[in-house]
């Protein structure tokens, strides 16, 4: 129950404001239908169907399966579709960059849904009085700020009235809802399919381009997934059935009542449902509720960088714990900065939610369709379903989706165009981060001195030995760390006791603690050390050194001394598959990329950096 209540909270504050601005834009917005019963009872039909078919079927009953051992989200899946490392044979390109677009398409999702729930939620302002509508942007932006101020501080203090508030939330839903369907109870006939396929029939391309609009009913399916690993199928699954879906359903089928009855409601029916007294606490309770919704958006951007760095993806983030027991709450302050930046120009820009509803759309469905590729391939190839299985099933899934796809590309040219562009620039973030991670190791591989050949060396010519234990840190275990050679070519010395210690990123979330750590003994004082680490955890390498004398390797950490290679990059054309910009701005990453010491949380007092100049 506690789960089942946090979960509401913070799985569904996203699809739980879409009555705010679906309805409306499907006969007020700038696609908009005529609102006369018919068409009404099409776009309520239209709306059942795609809550049953997309949230309760594909989402809840069939993608939330493809957990990866508990975890959900796009990245997540695309790991157990195909290995994700820097360099593999395994590893299929084509279904890597396709799952890096659909997060790269998350990020659009993050700038969208802060911007259009918060607007949808104060323009309420305007339905009870045109005195507001000068200050509708301003106090958006107001609220947006103080939103993105707040991040620093954590949200668990928040996040326990979460629940409660958006339980209440939904309860006025359907409340307001029930009310207008008992004075008008027909409007329930719209359940029957019959009444979309005579929508389709009579208003032919015009009805097809409503899909458009109604995809804005679905937003934040993608949640259910992406939150998998906070609280697990069964509450996601039990609040959407007992709680979410019935009071959606409510409120949709009462502002379609209200439709039939008023046509010229259209202009905001979720807030003419209310009663005139009841309008400013909506105001402020649909306000409450879209900081929610925006707040799960937020949360989910962090929880995705963190993922594309231990994948490789971006460059080391500043990463700040907002809690001293909850792992998951983290705070990026680069990702939180960009996302207000751009929530504010998307306030400025656009100026109205209906403005927003065609960018707003074309995020949702995109990922969504990623979503059902990827679905397909870890179904057949992972879990050995038959074709004759998988396709028919994910065939179902793809044509609604490609549906939907299609009547928003029309509003492209309207905002569509924004997400798009959004992801192609954190597409090509990534892309050529990985490119860069991918051409660097190279270089370090082509220059690195096997272990056995150092091995040689020192026990032909050794070098003076000096008391204590040195840790280098190093990403090629076929090689010596760079940062060793230096040391002993240009100081001559090594210490009694060395550790080759390297930190991989496996292809599932978490490592069990007996699989931490791996040690092998090289003799002459060497020791090949590595510590796993799940692509939901950060790296910890003093307490996994810790754990060195369960192996054998009781280590004092206070007295231990780390080295780290810093290298300097130099862009070039060296790199075939890379463009002189791409080197550029592979380069200008990396140089502003997090401190690797704070990074794998080591003692900045016991640290010591050895630089070198690399040209790429």
């Amino acid at each position: 129950m506690t789960l089942s209540i946090a979960a509401l909270g913070v799985v569904y504050g996203d699809i739980g404001t879409s009555p705010l601005y679906a309805i409306r834009e499907c006969f007020h917005g700038p696609h908009a239908i005529t609102p006369t019963p018919a068409n009404v009872m099409g776009v309520l039909s239209l709306v059942f169907w795609a809550l049953v078919l997309v949230i309760s079927g594909k989402y809840l009953t069939f993608v939330l399966r493809a957990d990866n051992d508990g975890e959900g989200g796009i990245l997540a899946l695309t790991a157990l579709a195909t290995p994700i490392k820097i360099i593999s044979k395994a590893e299929k390109l084509p279904l890597v960059l396709l799952g890096i677009f659909g997060a790269a398409l998350l990020y659009g999702d993050g700038m969208i849904t802060p911007a259009i729930s918060v607007l949808s939620a104060v323009e309420g302002l305007q339905t009870a009085t045109p005195v507001f509508a000068p200050y509708v942007v301003p106090i958006t932006i107001a609220i947006l700020v103080g939103l993105f101020l707040i991040q620093s501080h954590g949200t668990g203090g928040v996040g326990r009235i979460f629940g409660p508030v958006t339980f209440v939330w939904f309860a006025t839903l359907g409340v307001l809802g029930a009310v207008e369907i008992a004075r008008h109870p027909a409007v329930l006939a719209s359940i029957n399919p019959v009444h979309a396929i005579r929508f389709f029939t009579n208003n032919g391309w015009t009805g097809y381009l409503i899909l458009g609009t109604v995809v804005l009913a679905i937003t934040g399916g993608e949640s259910l997934y992406v939150d998998l690993g906070h609280f697990g199928k069964r509450p996601i699954r039990l609040v959407w059935f007992a709680v979410v879906m019935p009071a959606l359903l409510l409120n949709y089928f009462g502002q379609g009542a209200l439709l039939i009855n008023d046509p010229e409601a259209a202009h905001n029916p979720f807030y003419l449902l209310a009663p005139s007294w009841a309008l400013y606490p909506m105001v402020a309770l649909a306000t409450a509720a879209t900081v929610i919704a925006s707040q799960a958006v937020i949360s989910g951007a962090f929880s995705i960088s963190m993922q594309a760095v231990q994948f490789g993806f971006l460059p080391r983030l500043l990463v700040t714990h907002t809690s001293s027991t909850e792992v998951g709450q983290i705070y990026i302050p680069s990702i939180n900065w960009a996302l207000m930046a751009a929530c504010i120009l998307l306030v400025l820009g656009f100026r109205s939610s209906s403005n927003l509803a065609a960018a707003y759309g074309v995020a949702v469905i995109s990922t969504m369709t990623i979503t059902s590729i990827m679905f397909f391939v870890v179904a057949h190839r992972r879990w050995g379903w038959s074709l004759g299985l998988a396709v028919p099933l994910v065939g179902v899934f793809l044509t609604i989706d490609l549906a939907f796809l299609g009547a928003n590309l029309i509003k492209i040219p309207q905002g569509g165009w924004f997400p798009i562009v959004a992801a192609l620039v954190v597409l090509t973030i990534m892309t050529t981060w990985r490119r860069g991670r991918r051409a660097l190791t190279r270089l370090l591989l082509t220059h690195a001195l096997p272990v056995d050949e150092f091995m040689r060396r020192i026990q032909h010519d050794p070098p003076l030995r000096v008391p204590g234990t040195a840790v280098f840190m190093n990403g090629n275990q076929a090689g010596m760390p760079p940062a060793l050679l230096h040391n002993v070519r240009h100081n001559h010395v090594l210490h009694e006791r060395n550790i080759l210690l390297t930190a991989k990123t496996t292809q599932t979330p978490r490592v069990n603690p007996e699989e931490r750590v791996q040690v092998e003994a090289l003799g002459e004082g060497f020791w090949r050390v590595t510590v796993n680490y799940g692509f939901t955890e950060e790296p910890d390498i003093p307490t996994a050194l810790a754990t060195l004398r369960d192996h054998g390797l009781g280590l004092d950490l206070k007295r231990i001394t780390y080295f780290l290679g810093r290298e300097t990059l130099i862009p070039t054309q060296h790199v075939e598959e890379m463009a002189i910009w791409r080197e550029t701005l592979f380069v200008t990453m990396a140089r502003n990329a997090s401190n690797a010491t704070r990074y794998f949380r080591l003692p900045p007092a016991q640290v010591i950096e050895v630089g070198a100049q690399l040209e790429i």
